[in-house]
Protein backbone atom coordinates (compact mmCIF):
# COMPACT_ATOMS: atom_id res chain seq x y z
CA UNK A 1 0.00 0.00 0.00
CA UNK A 2 1.38 3.42 -1.09
CA UNK A 3 0.16 6.65 -0.02
CA UNK A 4 1.09 10.01 -0.80
CA UNK A 5 0.31 12.32 2.17
CA UNK A 6 0.28 16.34 1.95
CA UNK A 7 -1.49 19.56 3.56
CA UNK A 8 -1.72 23.31 2.88
CA UNK A 9 -1.27 23.96 6.84
CA UNK A 10 2.92 23.42 5.18
CA UNK A 11 5.19 20.60 5.89
CA UNK A 12 5.65 21.10 10.06
CA UNK A 13 1.58 21.65 10.94
CA UNK A 14 1.12 19.32 14.01
CA UNK A 15 -2.08 18.05 11.75
CA UNK A 16 0.58 16.65 9.34
CA UNK A 17 2.76 15.37 11.53
CA UNK A 18 -0.12 13.62 13.82
CA UNK A 19 -2.01 12.28 10.73
CA UNK A 20 1.77 10.76 9.62
CA UNK A 21 2.54 9.25 12.75
CA UNK A 22 -1.42 7.59 12.86
CA UNK A 23 -1.19 6.38 9.27
CA UNK A 24 2.57 5.60 8.87
CA UNK A 25 2.12 1.74 9.78
CA UNK A 26 -0.75 0.90 7.02
CA UNK A 27 2.14 1.17 4.45
CA UNK A 28 4.69 3.22 2.64
CA UNK A 29 3.58 6.76 3.42
CA UNK A 30 5.66 9.89 1.53
CA UNK A 31 5.05 13.29 2.84
CA UNK A 32 5.07 15.63 -0.32
CA UNK A 33 4.08 19.38 1.52
CA UNK A 34 4.54 23.21 1.17
CA UNK A 35 6.95 24.57 2.83
CA UNK A 36 5.19 27.29 4.16
CA UNK A 37 1.59 27.96 5.14
CA UNK A 38 -0.97 27.55 1.26
CA UNK A 39 -4.39 28.07 3.43
CA UNK A 40 -7.02 28.88 0.63
CA UNK A 41 -5.15 28.20 -2.59
CA UNK A 42 -7.57 25.79 -3.90
CA UNK A 43 -6.23 23.90 -7.04
CA UNK A 44 -3.80 26.99 -8.07
CA UNK A 45 -0.73 25.41 -9.99
CA UNK A 46 2.26 27.63 -10.12
CA UNK A 47 2.76 28.04 -13.90
CA UNK A 48 5.57 31.30 -14.36
CA UNK A 49 8.28 30.07 -11.56
CA UNK A 50 10.25 27.16 -10.95
CA UNK A 51 9.13 25.21 -7.67
CA UNK A 52 12.62 23.34 -5.55
CA UNK A 53 11.74 20.35 -3.64
CA UNK A 54 14.01 19.77 -0.22
CA UNK A 55 14.35 16.96 2.07
CA UNK A 56 13.60 18.01 5.56
CA UNK A 57 15.66 16.10 8.41
CA UNK A 58 12.12 14.41 9.76
CA UNK A 59 12.10 12.60 6.10
CA UNK A 60 9.44 14.92 4.80
CA UNK A 61 9.60 16.76 1.33
CA UNK A 62 8.62 20.02 1.08
CA UNK A 63 8.09 22.32 -2.41
CA UNK A 64 8.03 26.32 -2.81
CA UNK A 65 4.54 25.65 -3.56
CA UNK A 66 0.76 24.89 -3.31
CA UNK A 67 -0.91 22.20 -2.02
CA UNK A 68 -2.04 21.46 -5.91
CA UNK A 69 1.52 21.79 -6.96
CA UNK A 70 3.07 19.42 -4.30
CA UNK A 71 1.02 16.38 -5.33
CA UNK A 72 0.96 17.57 -9.35
CA UNK A 73 4.85 16.98 -8.65
CA UNK A 74 5.02 14.04 -6.82
CA UNK A 75 2.63 12.35 -9.50
CA UNK A 76 4.18 13.53 -12.25
CA UNK A 77 8.35 12.94 -12.10
CA UNK A 78 9.24 12.64 -8.39
CA UNK A 79 8.01 9.80 -7.25
CA UNK A 80 8.87 6.29 -9.17
CA UNK A 81 5.74 4.88 -8.58
CA UNK A 82 1.97 5.94 -8.88
CA UNK A 83 0.64 5.87 -5.11
CA UNK A 84 -2.66 3.83 -4.40
CA UNK A 85 -4.33 6.66 -2.18
CA UNK A 86 -3.86 10.30 -1.99
CA UNK A 87 -4.28 11.89 1.91
CA UNK A 88 -4.69 15.79 2.61
CA UNK A 89 -4.59 16.77 5.96
CA UNK A 90 -5.01 17.32 9.08
CA UNK A 91 -6.21 21.06 8.18
CA UNK A 92 -6.19 23.38 11.16
CA UNK A 93 -10.06 24.69 10.99
CA UNK A 94 -13.40 23.81 9.13
CA UNK A 95 -13.58 22.74 5.36
CA UNK A 96 -17.20 22.68 5.16
CA UNK A 97 -19.98 24.12 2.95
CA UNK A 98 -18.29 26.52 0.32
CA UNK A 99 -15.14 26.41 2.04
CA UNK A 100 -14.55 23.38 -0.13
CA UNK A 101 -14.23 25.59 -3.27
CA UNK A 102 -11.48 27.75 -1.32
CA UNK A 103 -9.93 24.65 0.52
CA UNK A 104 -6.38 23.99 -0.05
CA UNK A 105 -6.39 20.87 1.66
CA UNK A 106 -8.99 19.78 -0.50
CA UNK A 107 -7.15 21.30 -3.60
CA UNK A 108 -4.34 18.80 -2.98
CA UNK A 109 -6.89 15.72 -2.69
CA UNK A 110 -8.38 16.82 -5.62
CA UNK A 111 -5.39 16.95 -7.85
CA UNK A 112 -4.68 13.32 -6.69
CA UNK A 113 -8.48 12.59 -7.79
CA UNK A 114 -8.20 14.32 -11.08
CA UNK A 115 -4.64 11.81 -12.13
CA UNK A 116 -7.42 8.86 -11.70
CA UNK A 117 -6.22 8.38 -7.83
CA UNK A 118 -8.98 7.72 -4.68
CA UNK A 119 -8.36 11.11 -2.27
CA UNK A 120 -9.13 12.10 1.09
CA UNK A 121 -9.52 15.25 2.42
CA UNK A 122 -8.97 15.69 6.44
CA UNK A 123 -9.84 18.44 8.48
CA UNK A 124 -10.60 19.87 12.12
CA UNK A 125 -13.53 21.71 12.64
CA UNK A 126 -11.86 25.05 14.73
CA UNK A 127 -8.57 25.75 14.54
CA UNK A 128 -5.80 25.55 16.99
CA UNK A 129 -5.25 21.69 16.87
CA UNK A 130 -6.90 20.97 20.45
CA UNK A 131 -7.45 17.35 20.36
CA UNK A 132 -4.77 16.83 17.37
CA UNK A 133 -4.01 13.70 17.84
CA UNK A 134 -7.59 12.41 18.75
CA UNK A 135 -8.60 13.34 15.15
CA UNK A 136 -5.43 11.82 13.57
CA UNK A 137 -6.89 8.67 15.21
CA UNK A 138 -10.71 8.96 13.61
CA UNK A 139 -8.79 9.76 10.05
CA UNK A 140 -6.92 6.32 10.81
CA UNK A 141 -9.79 4.57 11.51
CA UNK A 142 -11.15 5.67 7.92
CA UNK A 143 -7.66 5.01 6.18
CA UNK A 144 -8.04 1.34 7.23
CA UNK A 145 -11.25 0.85 6.71
CA UNK A 146 -10.98 1.85 2.91
CA UNK A 147 -7.70 -0.42 2.65
CA UNK A 148 -9.01 -3.02 4.22
CA UNK A 149 -12.53 -2.85 2.14
CA UNK A 150 -9.89 -2.32 -0.90
CA UNK A 151 -11.98 0.99 -2.08
CA UNK A 152 -8.48 2.12 -3.28
CA UNK A 153 -8.69 0.43 -5.98
CA UNK A 154 -11.78 0.86 -7.33
CA UNK A 155 -12.49 3.48 -9.69
CA UNK A 156 -11.34 7.03 -8.05
CA UNK A 157 -13.39 8.92 -5.69
CA UNK A 158 -13.08 11.97 -3.09
CA UNK A 159 -13.45 12.43 0.46
CA UNK A 160 -14.12 15.62 2.36
CA UNK A 161 -13.84 14.50 6.31
CA UNK A 162 -14.06 17.08 9.07
CA UNK A 163 -13.32 15.77 12.43
CA UNK A 164 -14.80 17.70 15.56
CA UNK A 165 -11.94 18.99 17.88
CA UNK A 166 -13.17 16.26 20.51
CA UNK A 167 -12.01 13.19 22.32
CA UNK A 168 -11.66 10.04 20.37
CA UNK A 169 -14.16 8.56 23.18
CA UNK A 170 -16.76 11.28 22.41
CA UNK A 171 -16.99 11.56 18.68
CA UNK A 172 -19.62 9.72 17.06
CA UNK A 173 -19.71 7.28 14.10
CA UNK A 174 -19.18 9.00 10.65
CA UNK A 175 -22.04 10.07 8.85
CA UNK A 176 -22.40 10.44 5.01
CA UNK A 177 -23.17 13.99 4.54
CA UNK A 178 -24.04 16.80 1.58
CA UNK A 179 -22.00 20.15 2.09
CA UNK A 180 -24.11 23.13 3.73
CA UNK A 181 -23.69 26.56 2.46
CA UNK A 182 -22.45 29.69 4.10
CA UNK A 183 -23.58 33.67 4.38
CA UNK A 184 -21.35 35.68 2.65
CA UNK A 185 -17.92 36.37 3.90
CA UNK A 186 -17.47 38.88 6.14
CA UNK A 187 -16.26 42.80 5.48
CA UNK A 188 -12.97 43.08 4.23
CA UNK A 189 -10.97 44.99 6.85
CA UNK A 190 -9.30 48.06 5.73
CA UNK A 191 -5.93 49.46 6.64
CA UNK A 192 -3.74 52.25 5.59
CA UNK A 193 -0.21 51.37 5.33
CA UNK A 194 2.74 53.38 6.16
CA UNK A 195 3.23 55.39 3.13
CA UNK A 196 -0.41 56.29 2.81
CA UNK A 197 -1.95 53.90 0.69
CA UNK A 198 -5.11 51.44 1.74
CA UNK A 199 -4.50 48.21 2.12
CA UNK A 200 -7.05 45.11 2.71
CA UNK A 201 -7.24 42.07 4.35
CA UNK A 202 -9.96 39.47 3.15
CA UNK A 203 -12.95 38.85 6.13
CA UNK A 204 -13.50 35.86 7.97
CA UNK A 205 -16.00 33.35 6.62
CA UNK A 206 -19.42 34.30 6.95
CA UNK A 207 -21.92 31.85 9.70
CA UNK A 208 -23.41 28.65 8.02
CA UNK A 209 -26.47 29.55 5.81
CA UNK A 210 -27.57 26.38 5.64
CA UNK A 211 -26.95 23.69 8.41
CA UNK A 212 -30.01 21.63 8.06
CA UNK A 213 -30.06 17.86 9.19
CA UNK A 214 -27.62 16.02 6.18
CA UNK A 215 -25.50 18.63 5.79
CA UNK A 216 -21.79 18.30 7.19
CA UNK A 217 -22.21 21.33 9.49
CA UNK A 218 -25.08 19.74 11.55
CA UNK A 219 -23.36 16.61 11.72
CA UNK A 220 -20.08 18.30 13.26
CA UNK A 221 -22.23 20.37 15.56
CA UNK A 222 -23.91 16.69 16.94
CA UNK A 223 -20.23 15.45 17.25
CA UNK A 224 -20.47 13.29 14.28
CA UNK A 225 -17.11 13.27 11.72
CA UNK A 226 -18.72 14.32 8.75
CA UNK A 227 -17.73 12.66 5.45
CA UNK A 228 -18.75 14.15 2.08
CA UNK A 229 -17.96 12.37 -1.48
CA UNK A 230 -17.02 14.99 -3.79
CA UNK A 231 -17.23 15.57 -8.18
CA UNK A 232 -15.18 17.91 -9.83
CA UNK A 233 -17.97 18.31 -12.54
CA UNK A 234 -19.24 22.00 -12.32
CA UNK A 235 -21.85 21.65 -15.19
CA UNK A 236 -25.38 23.11 -14.15
CA UNK A 237 -26.86 20.08 -15.92
CA UNK A 238 -30.64 21.15 -14.64
CA UNK A 239 -29.90 24.42 -16.48
CA UNK A 240 -28.39 23.21 -20.24
CA UNK A 241 -32.32 22.60 -21.29
CA UNK A 242 -33.07 26.28 -20.49
CA UNK A 243 -30.20 27.63 -21.91
CA UNK A 244 -30.35 26.13 -25.05
CA UNK A 245 -33.97 26.83 -25.92
CA UNK A 246 -33.16 30.59 -24.54
CA UNK A 247 -30.28 30.46 -26.91
CA UNK A 248 -32.34 28.70 -29.65
CA UNK A 249 -35.17 31.67 -28.92
CA UNK A 250 -32.26 34.74 -29.38
CA UNK A 251 -30.88 32.67 -32.91
CA UNK A 252 -28.06 32.17 -31.19
CA UNK A 253 -28.34 28.59 -30.65
CA UNK A 254 -26.06 26.47 -33.02
CA UNK A 255 -27.76 24.34 -35.10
Amino acid sequence: MKILLSNDDGYQAPGLVALYEAIKDLGDVEVVAPEHNNSAKSNALTLHSPLSVHLAGNGFRYVNGTPADCVHVALTGLLEYRPDLVVSGINNGANMGDDTIYSGTVGAAMEGYLFGIPAIAFSQTQKGWAHIGDSARKARDLVQQVIAQHAQGSAPWLLNVNIPNMPYEELKPFKICRLGRRHAAEKVIAQPSPHGDMLYWIGGAGPAKDDAEGTDFHATAQGHVSITPLKVDLTDHEALAGWKTRLAASGGQER
